[in-house]
């Protein structure tokens, strides 16, 4: 089922020169010092081609990409939404935002057509942290300026954003962020219930179906439909962010759907791309949509639903449907699950405190984080690329294509299989001095 090669086959040798190291300074001097050292801390690949689900690198190694946050689930370089973005780059990349663009028409037509019911207005971006900035302003605009989110949520690192993402870590350096924001545990319909209180019309809610950065964290059944009773019967805002989660991820094509919920505000992104162009969304009823409908000068961003990203995105959306990348995604992921847990359990599971998971986003959740950077570690070494989660260091994230063949899920498989086996040997179950070993 995996998307047609491309790239790899067809890709010029990459410059004598171009070497980890070399790169690697490249980054320290121009870029981030730290993300440099990062890189030579996973072996310094330099990668520099991809289509389906490999990855090949400046020394022509081949990985099997499990990883990319969430971005490649119709796979890297798709030969339909490569298509379409070249036809679109030959004829009309970028639009003068002045006369009307036909392509962001049909993009938000098609990206409408796909969504929960009432969701029927669009504003296009090129982030998701930027597709939750629009959606806190349209909910500022309709007076909902008290905004509840979750704790460990992942809503993006710009200053909105930010302030609703629920990690210290991160918000810390960069006090005082937005006013009027608090957290409440993810899952708790209760504490959100006592957080609104009986009048939440001046409040918005902001949380994820599947917390992802979080490390995989699912609310119990029923949580989401809770959450939207809540939020209709005390007036207040409901935002789903399915930024990571939407598009198919989870088996459907939103979490919203699993439970039949239409929120006010939905975003998506990642998936939206087709692994190719950057492209994001804040998808609104027309009721918190309308200051936006009023004015359309009110949140403007000069490279908003450029029609190249665009091209993209309508793409990707007929690729998961005509391909049924959905229904794909939850067999494949209930596969990979069963196996994650028989061999995590078989071999290490001494330093596991659980495998999780819901379609394609699936979490190796480890007692401590030098455990689970080891065992991130031992598949790169085996050609896996997969993820650790920005909210929860314990926890390795598996976020593969749906276009996974039959063969390419084996050889995910097997590398599991001997990542947790080397693990397991590494560090035996040997009480108390374990967890001293480890980190």
């Amino acid at each position: 089922m995996s998307a047609a090669p491309g790239p790899l086959g067809q890709s010029a040798a990459p410059p004598a020169h171009l070497t980890g190291q070399s790169v690697a300074a490249g980054y320290k001097a121009h870029l981030s010092r730290g993300r440099g050292k990062l890189g030579e801390m996973f072996g310094g690949h330099v990668e520099v081609s991809s289509a389906g689900c490999r990855i090949r690198t400046a020394d022509g190694e081949d990985f099997l990409n499990a990883g990319g946050y969430g971005v490649f689930l119709t796979g890297a370089c798709h030969p339909r939404v490569v298509a379409a973005v070249e036809r679109q780059i030959r004829t009309l990349p970028l639009a003068t935002r002045l006369l009307l663009e036909p392509s962001a028409a049909r993009a938000a037509a098609a990206l409408t057509g796909v969504c929960p019911d009432g969701l029927e207005r669009v504003h296009f971006s090129g982030s998701g942290a930027e597709a939750v900035e629009a959606a806190l302003k349209m909910a500022r605009s309709l007076g909902h300026r008290r905004v509840i989110a979750t704790r460990g949520g992942y809503h993006g690192k710009t200053l909105g954003a930010l302030s609703v993402t629920g990690k210290p870590l991160y918000q810390d350096p960069f006090r005082p962020l937005l006013p009027l924001v608090s957290h409440v545990p993810f899952g708790d319909v209760a504490a959100l219930a006592a957080e609104l209180g009986s009048d939440g019309s001046d409040a918005a809610v902001i949380l994820e179906p599947v917390q992802g950065e979080a490390g995989v964290i699912i609310p119990p059944d029923g949580y989401l439909k809770e959450v939207a009773d809540l939020c209709r019967a005390t007036g207040a805002l409901f935002i789903l962010d399915e930024i990571q989660t939407g598009m198919g991820r989870l088996g459907a094509w939103w979490g919203a759907d699993r439970e039949a919920i239409s929120p006010d505000i939905l975003l998506a992104g990642k998936s939206l791309s087709g692994g190719v162009i950057p492209v994001a969304a804040t998808i609104a009823t027309e009721k918190a949509f309308a200051v936006f409908d009023r004015d359309p000068f009110i949140h403007t961003s000069t490279f908003s639903a450029a029609p190249v990203a665009m091209a993209a995105a309508e793409a990707a959306i007929d690729v998961i449907r005509d391909e049924g990348l959905t229904d794909r995604a939850a067999r494949l992921g209930e596969e990979l699950l069963a196996r994650l847990r028989a061999f995590v359990t078989e071999h290490c599971g001494h330093l596991v405190r659980e495998v999780r998971g819901v379609g394609l986003l699936i979490g190796v959740e480890f007692h401590d984080a030098g455990a689970a950077g080891e065992f991130l570690l031992e598949l790169l070494d085996r050609h896996i690329i997969v993820n650790h989660s920005l909210n929860a260091h314990t926890v390795v994230r598996f976020t593969p294509p749906a276009v996974l063949g039959d063969g390419e899920l084996d050889e995910l498989s097997e590398a599991v299989h001997a990542a947790a086996q080397a693990l397991g040997a590494r560090f035996p179950q040997n009480g108390d001095t374990n967890k001293e070993q480890l980190t």
